[in-house]
């Protein structure tokens, strides 16, 4: 019988099998942000247990809040900073260094395809787009995987989603994603991998593929997942460089991974997305989804463009060219907040900040702030924002905050009205 790609990984990485569906495998990499890893670092110092199994292995950043915002934020802070300090964790980025963790890993080339990542931030599923199996934990399996390199899993089992048809122009990964997560709802793929395949993924650049599985968890998803291909290589390409003769090899190596044509799934979705049009979220679950036109009109006081679901150069350049020439309607505020350091500088060397500038947009550092309703960007109760991010929870952005999650390019053109519309680009309404 074939194997999924999930069920190669863990096959490649277990160590022990306490239960007949249960898996103990070997970790490739820990990240650690200082949000939920403080609380790992604190307990396992009170246990007389603040050890880490290899510090190579650990990568570390501040993103959620920073700079920090208040004592309680910069406490934080300092407790991540001296444990990595410490413990000589050289892949630690601060402040100035520092960018958002679900873009700067892959842009650090601390994912690979077949890797075991863990975090204690439920987004780590944005790191299977590299073909690796990348989950977010709670704190006692963070603590275990800080201490030991290894992580308990049930055996791995995968729904397929084999996405094909032609995308219309002005339709993206977001809202693929979006149709999907409304399709399966928000527990349709709960303690499942969510492998994403298809013409359409082949298709797509490694930015594309990121906000496809960053936003499996909000099916319930353990992890998302794409296969590796010459588009992963090339994009790793600086990192693997001295361990493979050429790309094709680096691709002919990676491909081992790709499911087997005889692998058993739990269950497969054929998705022709040829009819996909631009979507938004409408309530406070992310499965509940409509068409822009059918919430055409609806008032906004903010808009958001960042985060690790659409905060890359890609999603940038998309939202400028909705902006260009554009201002930034009275009643709202705009606020773009590039992923990471080295997007914001390819950002400004593209003209793309000056764009988002003179429109009326806000720009600000590389941060988690506003998704989670901790800084930059929180919402005041009754405020209405249209966001690029992954999340539409109640007060996910503040208090009695609503939040519209939908495409840079929605988002952009809703900045511009005033209120949720579709965008330029979609007008043409053609096949791309």
């Amino acid at each position: 019988m074939g194997k999924t790609i999930a069920e190669k990984i863990f096959e490649s990485h277990t160590i022990d099998q306490p239960g007949e569906e249960t898996f103990v495998i070997t970790l490739d990499a820990v990240f650690c942000h200082e949000i939920t890893t403080p609380t790992a670092i604190l307990d396992l110092m009170e246990r007389k247990m603040d050890k880490v199994f290899d510090p190579n292995k650990i990568k570390a950043v501040i993103d959620h809040v920073t700079p920090a915002k208040d004592s309680k934020t910069a406490q934080q802070g300092l407790i991540l900073r001296n444990w990595a300090k410490k413990h000589k964790i050289k892949d630690f980025f601060d402040i100035g260094r520092n960018g958002v963790c679900h873009a700067l890993f892959p842009e650090k080339g601390f994912v690979l395809p077949g890797f075991t990542i863990i975090m204690g931030d439920s987004h780590t599923c944005t790191h299977g787009a590299f073909g690796a199996f990348a989950a977010g934990v709670g704190t006692t399996d963070l603590e275990v995987g800080i201490l030991k390199g290894v992580c308990s899993f049930q055996k791995p089992k995968t729904i397929k989603v084999e996405i094909k048809g032609n995308l219309k122009k002005g339709v993206y990964p977001k809202d693929i994603i979006l149709s999907i997560i409304s399709l399966i709802g928000v527990n349709g793929a709960t303690d499942k991998v969510i492998e994403f395949t298809g013409a359409v993924v082949d298709n797509m650049g490694m930015d594309e593929r990121m906000t496809l599985c960053n936003m499996a968890v909000e099916a319930g998803a353990t992890s998302g997942i794409c296969y590796p291909d010459i588009k992963t290589a090339t994009y790793l390409w600086e990192f693997i460089k001295n361990k493979y003769n050429s790309v094709e090899d680096a691709v002919t190596d990676f491909s081992k991974l790709i499911s087997d044509i005889d692998a058993v799934y739990e269950k497969i979705i054929v998705y022709d997305i040829s009819d996909l049009v631009p979507l938004s979220t409408f309530g406070y679950k992310p499965d509940q989804v409509k068409p822009i036109t059918e919430m055409e009109g609806t008032k906004i006081d903010q808009v958001y463009i960042g985060s690790c679901t659409n905060g890359r150069i890609e999603d940038l350049r998309i939202a400028a060219s909705v902006l260009e020439g554009e201002k930034v309607a009275d009643n709202v505020r705009g606020i773009v907040s590039p992923a990471t350091p080295d997007i914001f500088k390819q950002a400004i060397k593209e003209g793309i900040i000056d764009t988002f500038m003179e429109s009326g947009f806000c720009v600000t550092n590389p941060t988690c702030g506003a998704c989670l309703g901790m800084s930059n960007g929180v919402l005041a109760e009754g405020e209405v924002c249209a966001a690029t991010t992954n999340r539409n929870f109640n007060g996910r952005m503040g208090k009695g905050g609503m939040v519209h999650l939908m495409s840079p390019a929605s988002a952009a053109a809703s900045a511009i009205k005033g209120y949720i519309t579709n965008s330029k680009l979609y007008e043409a309404g053609e096949n791309k």
